[in-house]
């Protein structure tokens, strides 16, 4: 990779194997699987690179073929893994998906789980224009915690725009025995972001909100925070109380788990190509439906060449 240029965004977290049936089917029946890189920074990083935009991730894989096999799709779909580490000491964590019905998580130990402060002092924070992050990665270890606060730090006295998706997960917070701190906590990141994406299920189950305006009383400080809220339409709130709503548009869906990164995705391809919130709402939507048709977080087919 010699002399390719900066990405534009910068995707920061934790990327797993994930095994899915191949057809919409329930895992117990399913015959036919696959094995693909998943994760929700990875994936969008890998959306905004199917779009053509330059996105790296950054992030801990185990030295194992797990570990080789999702650096190689991440590069195959056009993603920049120039700061993805090897850990020869620590697996690769997985999740399986039953389509439809639950998620199953083995990630406990693994080399995402860690990730700590001077993990950052390898990446350009300086060169990007987004830095991406989200909530799940304070829930994995008291390593990526703190390594979560360092990265807020560091990118807050860069001159890039700081993009975190909350990404609530409760089971993830309830394993690490502290469910009853996600919402402060996830609060208190949120806060500091320069651009927020929230479900309204999200907010409401955190933070009592019931609708976009609620959220954005609760997130005075980020230029924009983005509530969706699943087939009914996705909001925009900017600083100054503006709100645009764009439906979500009819699709056949197939899976929802990864289409809010798809979303997340779009819209921040659409904000550095400096579109209006309403372009910016559409252009999640428009990303999103590509993933809503899938099993995989990441349909197969999508990448572009590295």
């Amino acid at each position: 990779m010699t002399g390719r240029p900066q990405p534009d965004v910068l995707a920061i977290g934790e990327v797993m194997a994930l095994v899915v049936p191949v057809a919409a089917e329930p895992l117990e029946r399913a015959q036919d699987f696959r094995v693909d890189a998943a994760g929700a920074e990875a994936n969008v990083a890998s959306h905004l690179a199917a779009l053509g935009r330059p996105a790296a991730f950054a992030g801990r894989l185990g030295d194992d073929a797990l570990g080789r096999r999702i650096a190689g799709e991440l590069a195959e779909r056009g993603v920049d893994t120039r700061w993805l580490v090897h850990d020869p000491a620590a697996p690769t964590g997985l999740y399986v998906k039953d389509p439809g019905a639950a998620v199953t998580y083995y990630r406990a130990g693994s080399a995402a789980s860690r990730t700590a402060p001077p993990f950052l002092d390898a990446l350009p924070l300086d060169d990007v224009r987004v830095v991406h992050l989200s909530g799940i990665t304070p829930a994995l270890s008291a390593e990526c915690a703190a390594f979560t606060d360092a990265a807020f730090d560091r990118v807050a006295a860069a001159s890039a725009t700081l993009s975190f998706d909350v990404n609530h997960r409760p089971a993830l917070w309830a394993a690490a025995g502290q469910a009853d701190a996600a919402a402060e906590r996830l609060l208190a990141l949120a806060r500091r972001a320069d651009v927020v994406f929230v479900g309204l299920d999200e907010a409401e189950l955190l933070w009592g909100a019931r609708s976009a305006a609620e959220v954005r009383a609760l997130l005075p400080e980020p230029r924009e925070v983005v509530v969706k809220d699943g087939a009914t339409g996705a909001a925009s709130v900017t600083r100054d109380g503006v709100e645009t709503f764009v439906a979500t548009p009819a699709v056949a869906v197939v899976e929802v788990v990864g289409a809010g990164d798809a979303f997340a995705a779009g819209h921040l391809d659409a904000l550095l190509d400096g579109h209006d919130a309403a372009g910016r709402l559409a252009a999640g939507h428009a990303r999103a439906a590509i993933a809503l048709a899938a099993t995989s977080d990441f349909p197969r087919g999508e990448g572009t060449a590295a």
